[in-house]
């Protein structure tokens, strides 16, 4: 049985998750910053709550440039919002979609980027709160946190099946990354010294 049906809730089971590739990946997190990449992944798993605009028939955020825009023209409860908007997908986009953004415009950096200021603009108009540390943290540790989710996403699509651990080693075959690699071997690939699997 999966652990998502033994779980007692969607943010248990991403609490779970997200704690053992942090601990896993040895990246130092504030229990409140964990806790809010738990909400973030419990939020998004409802599609409508990432993908707010309808383009070409196919469902997409609105564009990282033009929500900056905005939060540049709001007042600051609601550039706060927008800002955070922007950090989140940008988030959740470069770490569970990295390698089809590699297919576009713009790629993962420019998420990684655009999300990492955006958090660390909320910290600068946040900072009478007891959550600009939450927002600094996300700010400074940005990449390392696109790397915990793109290891969730990994395991994620290896736990589907072969078309799911086709598609990372794909990937793994692309960057080399030891990261993929672990996730594959966990799967039950075993790697050669080519990094093909073995016979």
């Amino acid at each position: 049985m999966s652990q998502l049906v033994l779980s007692s809730s969607l943010k248990e089971f991403f609490r779970m998750l997200v704690g053992e590739v942090v601990n896993r990946q040895k990246v130092s997190l504030a229990e409140v910053t964990e806790f809010y990449v738990v909400n973030l992944l419990s939020e998004f798993a409802a599609a409508e709550k990432l993908f707010s605009e309808e383009l070409g028939g196919k469902k997409d955020h609105e564009p990282l440039a033009v929500l900056y825009h905005k939060a540049l023209q709001q007042d600051r409860d609601e550039r706060v919002r927008t800002l955070r908007r922007l950090g989140d997908v940008s988030l959740y986009t470069a770490g569970f979609f990295s390698e089809s953004l590699k297919d576009r415009v713009v790629g993962p950096d420019y998420y990684i980027q655009m999300g990492g200021q955006a958090y660390a603009q909320i910290a600068q108009l946040s900072q009478a709160s007891s959550f600009s540390a939450v927002y600094w943290e996300l700010h400074t540790k940005f990449r390392a946190l696109v790397e915990v989710l793109e290891e969730i996403a990994a395991r994620g699509m290896c736990n589907q099946g072969p078309q799911g651990q086709v598609k990372v080693f794909e990937a793994y075959s692309r960057t080399g990354s030891e990261r993929l690699e672990k996730v594959l071997v966990d799967a039950g690939l075993p790697l050669n010294s080519k990094g093909t699997l073995a016979n």
